[in-house]
């Protein structure tokens, strides 16, 4: 449980049925590695909200301080990613690594599962893994991450990297409804929860402080040239890689026309603009992603592995509408995939998750390395 109305419902609802029910609370951020102190702590009003939740519901639950995990399995990697000029999503590294990752691994009890309001949902496929099909053994059922009935508040791409042992033990209870439908239960069973404001961002920023300034405390100013693509002059300076992301208008003051980011060389510590929020070049038509991790690791689709590659829908930003692609294998004996898209696309940025998708279904992602404006030159 979070804290949030979605835990809270989740909880209700479990409650209703047979199960040996109980509630865990993480506490991922430990705001003393910044102030030393425990003041301001968001953690704590959650904490309390969950506590609420559960005496009015009857449920023991208790905290689990996973904050080292954090800190070691998610913030460092992603901080490492910034100051290197990506923009990773810490969200996806925080469901595999710590809420399907640690936490798991501290429910001890082999016979538990873990429940969550993720908008998300899971079926069950009786295709066995390669291994069990060459032993003879009969099939047993596997788990398929699946999108669930609101697509709005869509969170599948958040857990595509949660591998297939935990995707297993989980349970999705908020798949079957909307957002405005929890918040209506919510309301009728008289949660403590149910007027609570739904929170955005990432949880090691909060929603107050500016990303910028939160980052300028761990990553040292490396200022560099901001380039014109299209001239190869030099118009104006950026304080880090890490400032600016692809797509952003990069608000360069005294040029004729808005500038956005096309790309960045950490390299030579540069940043590339080009002129106008529709110019052609911020276009991708292929991408490489790298880490590359199906869901089920024994079983990728066959077609990967051929010139053709494997026809499915890509998604490379949590809030967007999946799109039609091909996938192949980049390098034989590789982990990175190169995915070309059927039309061009905006806002392909290194570092981001791409999550492939056959029908509703997710089958695995990986981390964008690169794109490219010409296909052709990936061939």
């Amino acid at each position: 449980m979070s804290g949030g109305v979605d835990s809270s419902v989740v909880a209700k609802l479990l409650s209703e049925k047979d199960y040996d029910l109980s509630a865990v609370f993480m506490r991922n951020w430990d705001t003393r590695d910044e102030s030393g102190t425990d003041s301001g702590c968001e953690w704590k009003k959650d904490w309390e909200d969950v506590q609420r939740v559960c005496r009015y519901l009857d449920i023991p639950c208790r905290m689990i301080d996973l904050s080292r995990q954090y800190w070691t399995r998610v913030f460092e990697p992603a901080l490492q990613m910034w100051e290197d000029g990506y923009t990773p999503n810490p969200d996806v590294w925080c469901n595999k690594e710590v809420k399907f990752g640690a936490l798991i691994d501290n429910l001890t009890e082999n016979d538990s599962w873990l429940a969550t309001g993720h908008y998300a949902d899971k079926s069950w496929s009786p295709m066995p893994n390669i291994f069990s099909s060459l032993l003879g053994k009969s099939a047993t059922p596997r788990p398929q991450l699946r999108r669930p009935k609101d697509r709005t508040k869509d969170q599948t791409y958040y857990l595509a990297a949660v591998p297939e042992a935990s995707l297993a033990r989980a349970i999705f209870p908020l798949a079957r409804y909307s957002k405005p439908e929890v918040r209506e239960l919510a309301r009728k069973w008289g949660l403590p929860t149910a007027q609570r404001e739904e929170s955005m961002g990432i949880c090691f920023v909060g929603e107050k402080r500016r990303f910028n300034e939160f980052l300028s405390q761990y990553i040292e100013p490396k200022p560099g040239p901001i380039i014109d693509m299209t001239t190869g002059e030099t118009i104006g300076i950026h304080k880090g890689l890490w400032t600016l992301t692809i797509g952003q208008n990069a608000r360069i003051k005294g040029m004729p026309a808005k500038t956005f980011v096309k790309s960045k060389h950490p390299e030579t510590n540069s940043i590339f603009v080009v002129p106008g929020s529709n110019n052609p070049l911020l276009s991708d038509k292929a991408l490489i992603a790298a880490n590359w991790q199906w869901i089920w690791r024994d079983s990728p689709p066959l077609g990967v592995y051929t010139k053709e590659g494997f026809r499915c829908r890509l998604q490379y930003i949590s809030r967007m509408i999946d799109v039609p692609c091909t996938i192949r294998q980049e390098h034989a004996g590789g982990n990175s995939m190169l995915i070309t898209l059927d039309e061009p696309q905006k806002g392909i940025t290194p570092g981001q998750v791409a999550v492939i998708w056959d029908g509703d279904w997710c089958l695995g992602c990986g981390i964008i390395k690169c794109s490219t404006h010409d296909f052709a030159s990936q061939i």
